[in-house]
């Protein structure tokens, strides 16, 4: 019995040293999108074949950075920040700010969601746009532009929602969004507490109303300042299963998204698919949208 005592008070250290690290440690993930970036309103922008686009790069760095900085001054000690748009190798390290790990390239598992774990304490989406198929908000897509429609149990999602389900997941809240007007609006249906940034206002799906520079950075900094230092633990919410309908522009992709034995085709243009586990389902979604070369 005596030697049990020391070793009691040993693992009681521990845990109390652990426990105590983990409540100075405050981890931020930000995800940067490009379509909903301040001052980002046409097509020659967003490609890297576009005359604009070195020009669009500095605006998303800028908007990133506006976020990184409110973090940090909400009580931020580290921040990670996944480039999120297209190639997803539009930012420039030398662009951002250097206190940050910056997570570049489109090969991975979990795209825009790439490296998010539970450590995490709060989540920041940054320039984000709305789904496929709404009638109002700038350069409106899902995924790579294939989709029509995405459900995941039922419920019609964009990018902001797959990724707030994901973000359930691992117990990590979302805290703000930065995009159009539209794009707002559609994260709170997933995520109606979330602080909405917005930089611009849609008219149409190209046609944009944009705020000065510096007053939608000045909110940026400001909202992720105020929404980091509010952030509080949330539990995970996992649910039993994942059922994603996935509904095409194009009915050659849902012909071959049937090689995946668990993928069945529903129509001439959609298919289903069931997972345990929201990571599992996120990782199927972005292979059937993203690597299916049609050419």
């Amino acid at each position: 019995m005596a030697m049990r005592i020391p070793t009691a008070l040993a693992a009681l250290t521990l845990a109390f040293t652990a426990s105590t690290a983990q409540a100075q440690t405050k981890k931020v993930y930000i995800s940067v999108d490009m379509e909903g970036i301040s001052g980002i309103n046409g097509d020659n922008q967003t490609s890297a074949t576009g005359a604009e686009y070195g020009r669009a790069r500095k605006l998303m760095a800028e908007d990133a950075n506006a976020a990184i900085r409110g973090a940090f001054a909400g009580g931020a000690t580290e921040v990670v920040v996944n480039d999120s748009h297209g190639s997803q190798r539009n930012l420039l390290p030398e662009d951002i700010d250097p206190r940050v790990r910056l997570i570049s390239h489109s090969f991975k598992r979990h795209g825009m969601m790439e490296g998010l774990d539970s450590s995490f304490a709060a989540i920041i989406f940054v320039g984000y746009h709305a789904k496929a198929g709404s009638p109002r908000g700038v350069f409106a897509h899902t995924g790579s532009g294939v989709l029509a429609d995405l459900q995941i149990n039922g419920q019609s999602v964009g990018e902001g929602g797959m990724n707030a389900l994901l973000a359930r997941w691992y117990g990590v809240p979302v805290v703000m969004v930065t995009g159009d007007d539209v794009a707002i609006e559609e994260q709170r249906v997933t995520v109606p507490a979330v602080r909405g940034v917005v930089v611009k206002r849609a008219i149409n799906s190209r046609a944009v109303e944009l705020r000065p520079l510096v007053d939608a950075r000045r909110d940026i900094e400001l909202g992720a300042k105020e929404s980091v230092a509010a952030a509080r633990p949330v539990p995970p919410q996992r649910l039993p299963q994942y059922t994603v309908r996935m509904t095409f522009r194009d009915p050659t992709i849902p012909e071959v998204a049937t090689a995946f034995r668990e993928v069945r085709l529903v129509s001439s243009t959609s298919v289903e698919f069931t997972r345990e586990a929201m990571p599992d389902a996120y990782r199927l979604i972005r292979v059937l949208y993203r690597f299916i070369n049609t050419d």
